[in-house]
């Protein structure tokens, strides 16, 4: 047997985001019914290099279909600078939960753009109003390119808003979709009066506030992944109806880590888990339950509070391992010394 060897382009190309969607879906229910084992991250702290290694593995199974691995990832801040690395790198493990086999190295920083986007556009299709057209983006990294990527597959965007204190990569992002979208910059209550906003910015002190949305705006909360992150005001998270991803992770390193350390939100503020809705346990925008609408659902703002999950990575790599496989694809070689 040979393992796939997948760079960063192999993924991208394999990655189809409508597949990816389906699949980051089906893990978030699989995770809330108890069919999924994922441990907590697990840090190894490297205070001399100003960084940190991460590992995150997960199995989960969903039907017809099985799936498990680890993505292997740091954050090491002076990378750029002293060494010309990027800060975040990464690289995932997909296995076959049979035999253990690693069927694919991949890598991990575009898989991880890949399902981020996908899980942003699950809790959309949940809580955005039906008719949502516009999407607004705060920050113009690489993770606003998934953000509208992902957003456009489960809602028909028309008009895109973008806001970045850099001027740069605001040409950048209109440039990459302006042929798409009618994409233009704006300030950041323009864009978070779409009917569907985006937040990806790393900033520890928070710049969108109540009166920087619409009365309707779903907001995708994802830039926070550490403790003291904190995009979104607290008297705009109060106001919302907040679904997390996992209440652990989410406490702990989310949008709402700093607001809940202090006390200023608690338990009776968070709605849901992003599982609980997908499998119709907790109502989503217009009271949907797994497709079906009800009257008792949720309205006014809305928040998706993402800290990305081990069984996003394992499902999104499915998803490009099985594409890269079907149409040969990728790298293939003899990682364990098999000779076949």
């Amino acid at each position: 047997m040979q393992t796939l060897l997948l760079d960063g382009d192999d993924v991208d190309e394999n990655a189809q985001m409508d597949r990816v969607i389906v699949a980051v879906e089906r893990a978030f229910a699989a995770y809330e019914r108890g069919d999924a084992q994922m441990p907590a991250k697990s840090y190894i702290d490297l205070p001399q290099y100003d960084g940190d290694f991460r590992s995150m593995p997960a199995y989960m199974h969903a039907d017809d279909w099985e799936a498990a691995g680890v993505k292997w990832v740091n954050s090491h801040a002076d990378n750029p600078e002293a060494h010309g690395l990027p800060t975040v790198m990464g690289t995932m493990i997909y296995s076959d939960p049979e035999t253990a086999f690693p069927l694919a190295i991949m890598d991990g920083t575009t898989l991880t753009l890949k399902r981020t986007g996908a899980a942003a556009a699950v809790a959309t299709d949940h809580l955005a109003v039906p008719d949502a057209d516009s999407l607004g983006i705060v920050g113009a990294g690489v993770q606003s390119y998934s953000q509208l990527e992902a957003i456009a597959a489960v809602r028909p965007i028309e008009e895109v808003v973008v806001s970045d204190v850099d001027e740069e990569r605001v040409a950048r992002f209109i440039g990459a979709f302006e042929d798409r979208f009618d994409v233009r910059a704006s300030s950041i209550s323009e864009a978070g009066h779409c009917d569907v906003l985006s937040t990806v910015t790393p900033v520890e002190d928070p710049v969108v506030g109540p009166d920087d949305v619409a009365g309707h705006t779903h907001v995708n909360a994802m830039g926070a992944d550490a403790e003291g992150k904190h995009e979104l005001a607290d008297e705009l998270l109060l106001d919302a109806t907040i679904v997390i991803d996992d209440h652990t992770q989410c406490t702990h390193s989310g949008e709402i880590n700093v607001p809940y350390a202090a006390g200023t939100l608690t338990d009776d503020d968070i709605h849901a888990e992003i599982g609980e809705i997908v499998v119709g346990s907790r109502p989503g925008r217009g009271g949907t339950h797994g497709g079906r609408e009800g009257a008792d659902g949720v309205s006014g703002v809305t928040v998706f509070d993402s800290t990305g999950l081990a069984i996003q990575d394992v499902a999104a790599a499915r998803v490009v391992f099985q594409y890269a496989d079907d149409n040969d694809n990728g790298t293939p070689f003899d990682l364990l010394g098999l000779g076949n």
